[in-house]
């Protein structure tokens, strides 16, 4: 079993990088841990939680993203709906509506999903951000919830990962791997 640690990152890309720190960071309260790059090409990355941060590429040309209600399907090539952002207790989920809604930022009611509740808003640059709470008592991990009404294959309908779906991987000898320079190492020795 891979050890994963929580997703490092999430990268967006922003034209207006002061009002996205200013939401970020000061409206949501996340540090600015890292930045680098040239105008033109930078990037900013702020901490959600121990190993998890979410980051910004400020690109001069970029356009703010049409609003979509969290979940909607949509047509043609797509790959991201929204980000959910954990939150420690029930009582952060009712400043973080608060919190939005005397900033002017669009929040939606608690919403109940049977094991967490959640709160969803969109960032400066229209990105879908969700706010959710895990009720307590209840862990996924050890006791998985697979129901739909309409069954998938049964491959879809199982927890624990699967053996032998893939081919063994080859492993990288310690002589053939091989580390390239990217952008922001310059900033550390």
């Amino acid at each position: 079993m891979k050890r994963y640690t929580g997703i490092h990152h999430a990268a967006f890309a922003t034209r207006d990088i002061e009002r996205t720190v200013r939401y970020w960071r000061d409206l949501l309260g996340m540090p600015l841990v890292y930045s680098y790059g040239d105008p033109g090409y930078r990037q900013y990355f702020f901490r959600i939680s121990e190993g998890c941060q979410v980051s910004f590429f400020e690109w001069s040309e970029v356009e703010k993203i049409p609003l979509k209600r969290h979940g909607d399907p949509v047509r043609g090539p797509f790959a991201f709906d929204h980000i959910a952002l954990g939150v420690e207790s029930e009582e952060v989920l009712w400043e973080l509506v608060a919190m939005l809604d005397g900033a002017g930022f669009p929040v939606s009611d608690v919403v109940n999903h049977g094991c967490f509740y959640s709160v969803y808003s969109y960032d400066p640059n229209g990105i879908p951000v969700e706010f959710s709470w895990d009720l307590p008592g209840i862990d996924l991990l050890r006791q998985p919830v697979l129901h739909q009404e309409a069954q998938p294959s049964g491959t879809c309908m199982i927890s624990e990962p699967l053996a032998d779906q893939w081919p063994t991987p080859t492993p990288i000898l310690l002589e053939e791997r091989i580390v390239v320079d990217g952008e922001g190492s310059e900033n550390f020795s």
